[in-house]
């Protein structure tokens, strides 16, 4: 913890004086000027720092462009969605959640509740397995192909018996989300749950997240599923147009 501290305090001091020497870094951490190159060099094997010429002084790296980056899109995208998301749930009335990848399962960073909800199961924050939720299956169909092969090289975990657990039916599936526009389940996470799900774009067209409604299936039904996944499409290009993006015509 001590290291860490020491090095986000490197980083807060090049963010207030620009340019700085490791002997200045170490005397502002009151440490050895081992240390402080110890700390430099790890951040900047990170990018988070670097060199600009021969003089053996730091500056803040691309590194934290690439972070900020990340953390803008997110917040823009909590801050365009919500509107939108209160709207699709009074439209479709039932839940909707905002999901994001992260690693190997989706996150949800969102979520309103419709309605006719039953319950109010707060899924914001929790991680949810990608091959068995509409968000996670839309995030999946989405990402370049060398990751998507080392995703599926992985054993997909049966949840219920109508998780789809092989790996050329998923497959099959992910391609015909391309071609759709967007996924859903039946049943696949938790016996009674459905959900349907449709990918939201950022400026340079990467997909960014997901948008899905679910409900219980006795109220979502597989037949009722095309209508409600127009819904949610319009959403999701909604609030792709708020982030930026123009879907090609």
């Amino acid at each position: 913890m001590q290291s860490v501290d020491r090095a986000v305090t490197i980083l807060e001091i090049l963010a207030r004086g620009g340019e700085t020497g490791v002997t200045e870094l170490a005397a502002a951490l009151g440490v050895h000027k081992s240390t402080a190159f110890r700390l430099t060099a790890a951040l900047e094997m990170r990018g988070l720092v670097e060199q600009p010429g021969e003089r053996g002084k730091y500056r803040l790296g691309l590194g934290l462009v690439r972070l900020a980056g990340a953390a803008t899109v997110r917040m823009d995208l909590s801050q365009q969605s919500r509107p939108v998301c209160e709207r699709l749930a009074v439209e479709v009335a039932e839940t909707i959640n905002v999901a994001i990848l992260d690693d190997d399962q989706a996150v949800n960073i969102d979520q309103v509740f419709g309605p006719s909800a039953l319950t109010t199961h707060n899924w914001v924050g929790q991680r949810t397995p990608l091959h068995a939720t509409s968000s996670g299956k839309v995030l999946l169909a989405h990402l370049p192909a060398e990751l998507l092969k080392k995703r599926l090289a992985a054993p997909l975990e049966r949840y219920t018996p109508r998780t789809v657990t092989g790996r050329k039916a998923l497959a099959a599936q992910l391609e015909q989300i391309l071609t759709d526009g967007f996924a859903f389940c039946v049943e696949e996470l938790e016996q009674g749950l459905n959900a349907v799900a449709a990918p939201v774009h950022a400026l340079n067209g990467q997909v960014v997240a997901a948008i899905s409604a679910s409900g219980p299936s006795f109220r979502l039904t597989e037949e009722r599923i095309p209508a409600v996944a127009a819904a949610v499409r319009a959403a999701a290009d909604e609030v792709s147009a708020r982030l930026g993006y123009l879907r090609p015509a």
